[in-house]
């Protein structure tokens, strides 16, 4: 996976970052892109429940546990927080992955404004936009209302040389 075909959506808790990747991933999907996602979480995660037999493998001591089944499978592995490069490599091929979080990561980004906290583009150059209900007043970035997710995924594509060339409906 190339990082020019990575983009974030970043912006503080309960500002619209998840709605914002799951509207972008729809119209991407809808423009006949490949899409994958990666979710950080700044706590710990699990997605299995006590009592299954992943969760029991994992208990026992395995260090990787795939549970595969119908149209799906996942993977957990117990290890330290695992750097975004390494996620990005265990990913099949995509025209695009969004990324929601990793703020301190080095790769394009859009903030989410959604009425609390400090604006992070002003400290953080990796901010390319920002989506906002109302127009930010302390920055020059790009400026999108957060529901005008084509012309976000417009942006995002125009940012995205090698992934213009992505299969495109007939």
């Amino acid at each position: 996976m190339t990082a020019t075909r990575v983009f974030g959506v970043t912006g503080w808790k309960n500002a619209g970052k998840t709605t914002l990747v799951e509207r972008l991933v729809a119209e991407f999907v809808r423009r006949g892109w490949r899409v994958n996602t990666i979710k950080h979480a700044h706590h710990d995660l699990d997605i299995d429940q006590p009592g299954r037999d992943s969760f029991r493998h994992r208990a026992a001591g395995a260090t990787e546990v795939a549970v595969v089944g119908g149209h799906r499978y996942a993977i957990m592995r117990e290890q330290e927080e695992a750097p975004l490069a390494e996620v990005l490599a265990r990913l099949a091929p995509a025209d695009l992955v969004l990324i929601e979080g990793y703020k301190r990561e080095p790769h394009a980004k859009i903030e989410v404004r959604g009425g609390t906290g400090e604006p992070m583009a002003p400290a953080d150059p990796n901010i390319v936009a920002v989506a906002a209900d109302d127009r930010p007043v302390d920055t020059r970035l790009p400026w999108f209302r957060r529901d005008d997710i084509e012309a976000i995924a417009d942006f995002i594509a125009e940012r995205l040389p090698s992934a213009r060339t992505a299969a495109r409906p007939a």
